[in-house]
């Protein structure tokens, strides 16, 4: 198992990619915008949200993080934090750190199948730590 950083820039994730890139070296080595990603049955793409960064994985040094534009909400200020992805060896256990987090929190997106990983869900854990938990593709 390990954790990884996922931040989210509220709009700004490219210039804020660039400017890692340019002043420490990071290397972008996944990205995905959101025009990128199949048709959501849930709902509507806001209008332009197409270009924005639904995902990018950063390598600086040895480590790899993650970033992404997030909601791109106006009203949010600067910065409006973080949630921890832990991504777990295998769904079994994966599931079971997704349940153990949601116990006295609140799941923001159920576990589930999705494009990406064979499991995949967001929680706010009950001190108010948001979680990404995933399964890596084989």
């Amino acid at each position: 198992m390990y954790v990884q950083p996922y931040v989210f820039f509220n709009g700004r994730c490219e210039e804020a990619l660039k400017y890692y890139g340019e002043k420490l070296g990071a290397e972008v080595v996944c990205q995905m915008r959101y025009k990128e990603a199949p048709p959501d049955a849930q709902g509507q793409l806001r209008a332009g949200m197409e270009d924005k960064i639904m995902h990018a994985s950063i390598k600086l040094g040895s480590t790899v993080w993650m970033a992404s534009d997030g909601h791109c909400d106006p009203n949010a200020g600067p910065m409006n934090g973080f949630s921890l992805s832990l991504t777990a060896d295998d769904a079994a256990s994966a599931e079971k750190y997704f349940n153990a987090l949601a116990e006295g929190g609140r799941v923001t997106m159920p576990w589930q199948a999705t494009f990406w990983s064979k499991g995949f869900g967001m929680v706010v854990d009950r001190f108010g730590l948001g979680w990404m938990v995933t399964v890596p593709e084989d």
